[in-house]
């Protein structure tokens, strides 16, 4: 990555570095931008007269969104809440580097802690393997349902 030295000395500056809330917040400055990107694309393609018909009856924009364009981007804000999830629990790098000390490890970088030089225990290592799978299945097993239905949105017209 570009920024990955630049992102390493201002972690380190402010002293997060080996604290599982530096890794968070340099998660965030890859997620953050992403799922933007990816919402103004969604939010584009929502007719303004709702917006429009919702102040019309009195609600200020607060309200407009919160009321109106929120629950109608739920799908979208799914999809993109998924991919910020996935790539954030696949990251490898930044953990790698920025956390030391094997209690905050996370489970990819203590993934490749169980390799000795040549020797590869296989059986730990799928197993934790496993372990690791779960927690995505789970949250995508959980949000199927908007998914779901944010395509099944896209896809009728009338």
């Amino acid at each position: 990555s570009l920024l990955f030295i630049p992102m390493f000395q201002v972690v380190y500056s402010i002293g997060l570095i080996d604290n599982i809330v530096g890794l968070m917040v340099t998660y965030l400055t890859f997620t953050v931008p992403f799922a933007t990107w990816m919402m103004i694309g969604y939010f584009r393609n929502v007719p303004s007269e709702l917006e429009d018909a919702a102040l019309v009856d009195g609600c200020s924009r607060l309200q407009a969104l919160a009321r109106i364009m929120v629950p109608i981007a739920l799908p979208a804000l799914a999809v993109v809440a998924l991919f910020a999830f996935t790539l954030s629990w696949n990251e490898f790098l930044y953990a790698l580097v920025f956390i030391g000390s094997d209690s905050q490890k996370t489970l990819t970088v203590g993934l490749i802690g169980l390799v000795r030089g040549d020797t590869f225990p296989w059986g730990p290592m799928m197993a934790a393997a496993l372990l690791g799978a779960l927690p995505p299945t789970v949250v995508y097993v959980i949000s199927q349902r908007w998914v779901v239905a944010g395509l099944a949105a896209g896809s009728v017209k009338g």
